[in-house]
């Protein structure tokens, strides 16, 4: 198989699944237990929040492990909100969030919340005026992503903030995308969540950074784990694996992203001389090194997907966590693309083994695969 869906996840690095072993057989104490073996455990866990705290540029005190972004996204928002609630009920959010964003945010218009979204321009971006257009004096909460995961638009996260702390909102950035891509210091705020395994790690452990200082109720009642704010029992082995995991992905960084534009544009190159009627969806320069986001005149998007998979070749629609929607990419929406643009894209996402070889072959099965489907629609 030719794997084209890093955005939706990463194989295991052996280095990580190494680092993570001991911690899945001999050391298997309850950190929160106070004998030898949990105590084992409980340094195993301090040292990778250490080193996470360190590659992120924050204080340990301020990281707490989760079972992903998804996690991490509906504490900040939900958090904040139930401890902020007699300052104002007002969420602003980019119409291109994740869902775990923009559901929490649902939820909590339930509760008597009022939300307001802020679509983006036509290449994905989300504007610091637009945002500072929809701020309210009860506005408590504010989320943009990093990057958006469908078409791969790196956002102006900085400017972005500046305008958000000029106003006293909280501000919260999902970097989920960008962690171990793009150096964290180019996405302040005051709260970023990221997952394991979309920077070859493992999956069902995530990172949520709070800023110290930051008001926010917690999500999940029970222990004391992670300092009162987040109940059950702590994955050792999967906190072990995130820090190895986001060490390696950050020393690499400069090497996997040169390898992976080289790879992106060399397909984006191929595609475009052997396939007509294509158009690059997303920004053509702040984007991810690793995606192109492509739309076929003629086609449907599953179609290419389904017949790309039959032939070896994985690739997605859009996010993973909204496979088996039957509506349209809410992101590619918010973009004012038109209908038949929108339900015929496809992401293609690249990783760090991937080869050009891989690149050819793919192309020559999506050439074949979007000629099919034209026909049969002729």
């Amino acid at each position: 198989m030719i794997y084209l869906d890093h955005a939706a996840t990463t194989p295991l690095d052996g280095e990580v699944l190494q680092a993570m072993m001991p911690y899945l057989t001999d050391v298997y104490g309850n950190p929160s237990s106070q004998h030898s073996a949990g105590r084992e455990a409980a340094n195993a866990v301090t040292a990778a929040r250490d080193k996470i705290a360190r590659i992120v540029g924050v204080p340990a005190s301020n990281i707490y492990f989760t079972a992903g972004g998804t996690e991490a996204a509906n504490t900040a928002l939900k958090g904040v909100c139930a401890a902020s609630r007699e300052r104002g009920r007002h969420i602003v959010l980019s119409a291109i969030e994740h869902p775990a964003l923009l559901e929490s945010a649902r939820d909590m218009c339930a509760y008597g919340w009022e939300l307001t979204l802020v679509d983006p321009d036509g290449n994905g971006i989300i504007s610091p005026d637009s945002i500072a257009k929809a701020l309210r004096p009860d506005t408590v909460f504010v989320g943009v992503m990093a990057a958006n995961n469908e078409v791969g638009t790196v956002q102006p996260i900085a400017d972005i903030y500046a305008v958000v702390k000029r106003h006293g909102a909280f501000f919260f950035s999902d970097c989920v995308q960008t962690a171990g891509v793009l150096p964290f210091a180019q996405f302040p705020s005051d709260g970023m969540g990221f997952s394991a395994h979309k920077f070859y790690g493992p999956k069902g452990v995530g990172v949520l950074y709070m800023k110290g200082g930051a008001r926010f109720a917690r999500l999940l009642s029970g222990g004391n784990q992670e300092r009162g704010l987040r109940a059950g029992t702590t994955n050792v082995a999967g906190a072990v694996g995130c820090a190895c995991a986001l060490e390696r992905a950050c020393a690499a960084m400069d090497k996997n992203n040169k390898k992976v534009v080289r790879l992106r544009d060399m397909f984006l190159k191929l595609v475009n001389q052997n396939i007509e009627g294509v158009h690059l969806n997303g920004d053509g320069q702040s984007r991810l090194p690793a995606n192109a986001n492509l739309s076929f005149d003629g086609c449907d998007g599953e179609q290419i997907v389904f017949g790309l998979d039959l032939a070896g070749v994985a690739c997605s629609t859009g996010s993973a966590c909204s496979s088996g929607a039957v509506t349209s990419s809410h992101v590619l929406t918010a973009m004012g693309l038109e209908e038949q643009r929108v339900k015929s894209a496809v992401r293609f996402t690249f990783g760090k083994d991937n080869t050009e070889e891989e690149v050819a072959r793919s192309v020559d099965c999506l050439k074949a695969v979007v000629a099919r489907i034209r026909r049969s629609r002729a």
